[in-house]
């Protein structure tokens, strides 16, 4: 068997689709190309294949992660020629790399995510950047957000590494975030838009980079 670590980038066509359904289409896609991919063993099996942490709806991205486990050998470049044909609009692969079978998973050594937030707004600049300012200066930030379960509170603070103001000008600014996301939960940068003040929510939310455990 082998291990393949495959990133790629997710655009706007396909920004809307859920989680299993981008899982799906990767599938349906691997098997189109002729991939024989490895299935777990049990009485349900399924492909050996697993996102470093899927996107929620809207959200767009340049560095989706996700590993899947081959029964046979093939190169990087082989197979990035073969699934690239099959991929709809929206996908594009930007590397394809070996990685050890023995390592752990994609999920347990993710760390942190970073975006670009793009946000509307009628503040100046140094109202964001004193608003950035008293935020990162907070040691908590109590919070709550309505799910279907009900109300969810937690520390908003913990889940945030660094902001910073990317750029500028009247009536739009984009505001770099990184968040945490690990097996403890992951930040959301529109909540995190709507602790800085921002009560519209984010025109556009980019995901720029995963990081990973280095041990």
């Amino acid at each position: 068997m082998q291990r393949l670590r495959i990133r790629f980038s997710r655009g706007e066509e396909l920004k809307y689709i859920s989680h299993l359904d981008l899982m799906r289409l990767w599938q349906r896609a691997l098997n189109r190309a002729g991939i024989a991919l490895a299935y777990s063993e049990g009485f349900n099996p399924h492909p050996r294949m697993s996102l470093a942490a899927p996107l929620a709806l809207g959200i767009t991205s340049e560095v989706e992660l996700m590993d899947i486990v081959l029964a046979k050998f093939m190169s990087p470049h082989a197979f990035t020629a073969a699934i690239s044909a099959q991929l709809p609009r929206g996908i594009v692969i930007q590397q394809v790399f070996n990685t050890p079978l023995t390592i752990p998973s994609l999920q347990s050594q993710l760390r942190f995510a970073e975006y670009t937030v793009g946000l509307s707004t009628e503040k100046a600049r140094p109202e964001i950047e004193a608003a950035i300012a008293d935020l990162l200066k907070k040691e908590s930030l109590p919070w709550q957000h309505q799910r279907d379960t009900g109300p969810h509170k937690y520390d908003l603070r913990a889940f945030i590494d660094d902001l910073w103001l990317i750029d500028w000008h009247q009536g739009w600014c984009n505001i770099g975030m990184r968040l945490r996301c690990d097996s403890d939960g992951s930040g959301r940068p529109e909540q995190v838009a709507l602790a800085l003040g921002f009560a519209q929510y984010p025109d556009s939310i980019h995901r720029t980079k995963l990081i990973l455990a280095t041990k």
